[in-house]
């Protein structure tokens, strides 16, 4: 069972156990959907390889982009309540996962030692990675929404070990504008800014980070700063 599918270092019966509970799902293409909104589907998805996209549909039929979702995370976090999920995902890329049924998985947790200590720090990761969203939108400061979102998630590439400073944005700047609450044309203005700041390296959708603390600058700057 590939690593990125356990969220510890279990052997034995122990790992036995959980493989009969995972899943190998197969891959997903670009656009095809994991989930949709409002449908109940009580599982975890382990995102093994590529990269999704959840975001929900607004009253008025307007799409919001609520967070991206690499290599080693956790997706339907919110949809363990039973009462379906709160948004949808759907792939950026070919993508593969591995799916967890929350029933099953919590018959093995309650007899392998430590597993639910470790599933808790997981999902505690999870939530804590989103809570990122609305402190981000909370900045009015453009260009410190942009420099939050790089430097995060270079510190996901960096956990799952990844090179930090190279980054391969598979979503599209429209994208990206909808996540940041921004225009896609202030997006564009804000790369070929760092890019003459000597902070990024932008081509197209690579990007490297040149200068980490000047990216972190960025980031914490206040808006008063600004």
């Amino acid at each position: 069972m590939n690593p990125l599918c356990l969220p510890a270092s279990i052997g034995g019966s122990d790992l036995l156990r959980l493989d009969q509970v995972v899943k190998q799902r197969m891959p997903l293409e670009r656009g095809e959907i994991l989930f949709r909104e409002n449908v109940v589907h009580p599982a975890l998805f382990v995102v093994r390889s590529g990269s999704l996209k959840t975001y929900a549909t607004l009253p008025e039929g307007d799409v919001q982009i609520l967070g991206f979702h690499i290599a080693g995370e956790l997706v339907g976090l919110e949809g363990l309540s039973g009462n379906g999920h709160r948004c949808s995902a759907e792939a950026l890329e070919r993508s593969s996962l591995c799916e967890i049924p929350f029933d099953l998985l919590t018959d093995v947790a309650a007899k392998v030692p430590g597993l639910q200590q470790q599933l808790f720090r997981v999902m505690s990761r999870e939530f804590a990675r989103e809570l990122e969203h609305p402190v981000m939108m909370g900045r009015k400061q453009a260009m410190s929404r942009l420099a939050i979102f790089l430097r995060s998630l270079s510190d996901r590439l960096r956990g799952i070990g990844h090179d930090p400073r190279v980054l391969h944005l598979s979503m599209s700047r429209q994208e990206l504008a909808n996540y940041l609450g921004l225009a896609i044309e202030t997006v564009s203005r804000l790369f070929s800014r760092m890019q003459a700041m000597q902070v990024l390296d932008v081509d197209r959708r690579s990007v490297r980070i040149v200068d980490p603390p000047a990216l972190a600058a960025l980031a914490e700057k206040s808006d008063d700063e600004a």
